[in-house]
């Protein structure tokens, strides 16, 4: 599966939702809103981190999605590798380790590079939790800002975001315009959510 296709966005007109899900359908829904004389600034944003996603809308729909997918597509890999494993993934990179780090790493099993795959997947899943945690509080945070940065209520609705306060978060933001507030407390969930996760 390419990045274009798993990657799922929500597009924006101002403060009104226009469509969310994957990033061509979004992309085109975005594209016939400016077609159609978008009253608000334009915003796609990614769904896992609120960061705008650049979109070129030159052309016709059909010569913008392959735009979209050409500069959203996995790089090819070149002819030429070097030392590694290339059909499985695996490149030749250089560590550098202290000598008492390399005479550990050849006494374990299966040597020096099975040994560090290994060590860096236990890090990955014992703090992956932590990481998700961080990263999707963030991207509510980044949303919040972008969308609502100047919306009455602002201060007060972060402040109770990042201290976890739902019922003062909901009473910050009941005014705020419907779309906005419905997709920041989607995502303001999913945050609180991972944070729970990580305690």
């Amino acid at each position: 599966m390419s990045p274009h296709e798993s990657t799922t966005c929500t597009a924006f007109d101002g403060h009104r939702l226009l469509a969310s899900g994957p990033l061509d359908e979004v992309a085109l829904a975005a594209r016939q809103a400016l077609d159609a004389g978008a009253q608000g600034l334009l915003l796609v944003l990614d769904d896992a981190s609120s960061l705008p996603v650049e979109i070129d809308f030159r052309g016709t729909p059909k010569e913008m999605l392959a735009r979209l997918r050409r500069t959203t597509a996995a790089p090819t890999p070149t002819a030429a590798r070097g030392p590694g494993r290339p059909k499985l993934g695996v490149t030749a990179r250089e560590v550098t380790l202290l000598p008492r780090h390399w005479d550990w790493l050849g006494q374990q099993p299966g040597g020096a590079s099975a040994t560090l795959r290994r060590l860096v997947e236990e890090a990955k899943r014992s703090s992956g939790a932590k990481e998700r945690a961080r990263l999707s509080s963030e991207s509510a945070d980044r949303f919040m800002r972008v969308m609502a940065g100047d919306l009455p209520g602002y201060e007060e609705a972060s402040r109770a975001f990042w201290r976890g306060q739902r019922s003062a978060f909901a009473r910050c933001i009941k005014t705020w315009p419907q779309d906005v507030r419905d997709h920041l407390q989607r995502l303001a969930t999913i945050a609180w959510d991972e944070q729970a996760d990580v305690r």
